[in-house]
């Protein structure tokens, strides 16, 4: 399967359209050896679930049963992760994108989706800006269909990590989940929610929060690097570490998990959005290289 390959600098960034418009990998590419700042996919990866990055489109996290209401329309989806009777992320990051344009510094991948099971029809744009310091991701859905579309987006970054790896980043308030990842209850992000100067890897949160700063720093220290995620259009901030560690989530997302199934007077407290026809809406988010 053929990837993009970006570079600028000593950053290399490499794309798989066909992967769920995925980021295979993002790193440094310097004379004393490669550096992730993603996680890197495995060369013959099919999986989104084992990409850098996956975009969520044209909702974020989980819809409880797969099922919603909005209009007066009772929407039924389908389960699209094993093990999982809830359903995940939209559809953009189970089907291939492909590429409109690409050059050394910048691609632009599009995902068109005819009305189905979601019956809405949409275009999902990924345009991907590469320059010595960093990347920035700009990721864009129209609403192609004739009524209103319910819609929010983000990103899915995996990172590396280690016991020494810290995120630092504000939040005023995080959802508690129970066994299936759904919320139950908000509380301050405070004691072990708090994600000021924390050691990330390893800690077991699977945790959306609410009133995030916009900004937040990832340190490797013993790399000697950072990098800093940066988003004006996302005001919430889903968080995962597994136990087993090596690995954990930081996504930028505009609205908060299981918005869909709130009550429509309720969504636009909860980050959603209702496109009119022909309407856009845009999340930008810049991964910029720092110092640890």
């Amino acid at each position: 399967m053929a990837w993009l390959k970006l570079a600028a600098g000593d950053l290399v960034l490499e794309l798989a359209p066909e992967v769920g418009g995925s980021i295979a990998r993002f790193g440094l590419d310097r004379a004393q050896g490669y550096q992730p700042l993603m996680r890197p996919a495995p060369d013959d990866f099919r999986d989104p679930l084992d990409a850098g990055c996956f975009p969520l489109v044209p909702f974020v996290n989980r819809v409880r049963d797969g099922r919603f209401s909005f209009a007066g329309r009772q929407v039924q989806l389908s389960p699209d992760l094993s093990g999982d009777r809830h359903t995940l992320h939209g559809q953009g990051w189970r089907n291939p994108w492909a590429t409109a344009e690409a050059d050394d510094m910048q691609a632009e991948l599009v995902y068109r989706h005819p009305p189905g099971e979601w019956p809405w029809a949409y275009e999902a744009r990924q345009r991907f800006e590469l320059d010595a310091e960093g990347l920035t991701v700009r990721l864009s859905v129209r609403n192609l269909a004739s009524e209103p579309m319910p819609c929010g987006l983000g990103l899915h970054p995996y990172f590396p990590c280690d016991g020494r790896t810290l995120l630092d980043t504000h939040v005023e308030t995080v959802w508690t989940v129970d066994d299936e990842v759904m919320p139950v209850e908000r509380q301050p992000a405070a004691g072990r929610y708090c994600l000021l100067q924390r050691h990330i890897c390893g800690q077991d949160p699977d945790n959306g929060y609410e009133g995030w700063a916009g900004e937040a720093r990832i340190a490797w220290p013993q790399a000697g690097v950072g990098l800093d995620i940066q988003s004006a259009d996302a005001r919430y901030f889903q968080v995962y570490s597994p136990t087993s560690g090596g690995v954990f989530v930081a996504e930028p997302v505009t609205h908060a998990n299981a918005a869909l199934n709130l009550p429509e007077s309720q969504w636009a407290s909860a980050g959603l959005r209702i496109l009119e026809p022909a309407a856009e809406m845009a999340l930008t988010a810049r991964f910029a290289l720092t110092q640890a």
